[in-house]
Parts: C-alpha cells; sequence; structure tokens
C-alpha cells in the first residue's frame, strides 16, 4: 500500500477505496495511522488534515495506547522510585529521588485520579531525563557510526519509540527511558539508519547492524515493550 511520512507522526499508510466518499484517519492495532480515501482524492488532501488536525490525532494516539499501572516501589525511567504513602489528601511530588505519592483512604492506584494525576508527573520526569540522555547519546552514536540528522525532537502522544522523517529530524517517545540502555540505542541506531534508508530493506538492516550487531534480539525483546506512559 502507498505510504507517506509525517514529521511528527511516522509512516501513515494510504487505503484507496472507491466505496469511500470522505478521507478518514484511524490508528491501528500496532500504534501506525491508516487513512482511507477516496480512489479519486490527491494525496495533498491527506497531507493537510494531517497538518489541520494535529491536536485530534493526538488524542486519538493517546486514547489508543493502554495507559500504564504502577505499583508500590516501582522505578520511574532511570532516577525515581514510586514511594506510596497514606495521608488525608491525594498529591504526588518528587522528593530527591523519589516519587511519593500520598493516597487519603477512599484512593486507590487504580482510580482514574491517581492514574491522571501519577501520569502528569512520570511525564514530566521522563521528559527532563529524556532531554538530558537522548540528544547526547543520539550525537555519540551518530558520529561514531557515521549518520548525519537535522535535529530530535520529543513526545509521548505516541504509540511509537521513535519515527525520522525525510527532512532528518528524529523524533523520540520520552517512554524510552523505561527501557535498558541497550534497547534504547537499538532504537536511536534505527532511527539514524533511516536517515539514509527511509524503508526497512536490506541495506537498513545492515546498517542497523553496524551499530548493533544484536539488533535480532533487541529488536524481539522490544516487541515486548510498550510506550505506554
Amino acid at each position: 500500500m502507498p505510504t507517506i511520512h509525517d514529521e511528527e507522526f511516522g509512516t501513515v499508510v494510504i487505503r484507496k477505496n472507491a466505496k469511500a466518499r470522505q478521507l478518514r484517519i484511524r490508528v491501528a492495532p500496532d500504534g501506525t495511522l491508516r487513512a482511507s480515501m477516496p480512489s479519486y482524492a490527491p494525496t495533498f488532501l491527506l497531507k493537510r488534515l494531517l497538518k489541520t488536525s494535529r491536536n485530534d490525532i493526538r488524542k486519538m494516539l493517546i486514547e489508543a495506547i493502554p495507559h500504564h499501572s504502577y505499583t508500590q516501589g516501582q522505578q520511574i525511567g532511570k532516577s525515581h522510585t514510586l514511594i506510596v504513602q497514606k495521608g488525608t489528601s491525594l498529591t504526588a511530588k518528587r522528593v530527591k529521588q523519589q516519587l511519593v505519592l500520598t493516597l487519603p483512604s477512599n484512593e486507590t492506584l487504580d482510580s482514574p485520579a491517581v492514574k491522571t494525576l501519577l501520569r502528569a508527573e512520570v511525564i514530566s520526569i521522563l521528559r527532563i531525563e529524556s532531554k538530558k540522555h537522548l540528544p547526547r547519546r543520539l550525537e555519540y552514536l551518530a558520529s561514531t557510526y557515521g549518520f548525519n540528522y537535522n535535529k530530535v525532537r520529543f513526545s509521548h502522544a505516541s504509540s511509537r519509540w521513535g519515527s525520522c522523517s525525510s527532512a532528518g529530524t528524529i523524533s523520540l517517545n520520552i517512554a524510552l527511558m523505561k527501557l535498558p540502555f541497550e534497547l534504547i540505542d537499538y532504537v536511536l541506531i534505527h532511527e539514524l539508519a533511516h536517515t539514509v534508508e527511509m524503508n526497512h530493506s536490506e541495506r537498513f538492516w545492515r546498517l542497523v547492524a553496524q551499530g548493533d550487531p544484536a539488533y535480532k534480539q533487541h529488536r524481539k525483546v522490544l516487541k515486548n515493550e510498550t510506550p505506554s506512559i
């Protein structure tokens, strides 16, 4: 099927249908965007819809991602541990290397209000860590293996670990900081390889193998992880 590449959303698969009367975008089970459009509709209409509907699409992607469940003592990113304590009001605050959640008696870790509060704090922690670690690591890997990219950006409204645009912009999900460092490196090298080869051809995987000889194992392990926050 034909595709287009969006700088923020990555590859969008296009399905043209003679019976379709309007252009629709949905999130596929694998987290990618799928566009259904009339067979006569030009591709620029899809590009325009992606540009004008970014907030709605971000919301679709967030809703499509199963939100994470949290437990006492859980590691948050690389630097924090979740500590749950009882109290009179619902609060969450960062104290040194801890994320301290205070729960009143009528709330649990599975309560919607608690999940919303925790998610906001976790996003903040992961974003800080991502901006501190990932650009330096990406620059190092690019320099070591001879890749060039234009710029790097961060997001969390995605079911993808990363993407690379044809203009050389690499987008990285802040949820990468939940992964072991070897899997983070695999994702970074994967996206750097896309600066040379946009598809997943044999040449692409040879480029990945240069930076990560164990990429097949890392790729297999990564399939069991999810970028949900």
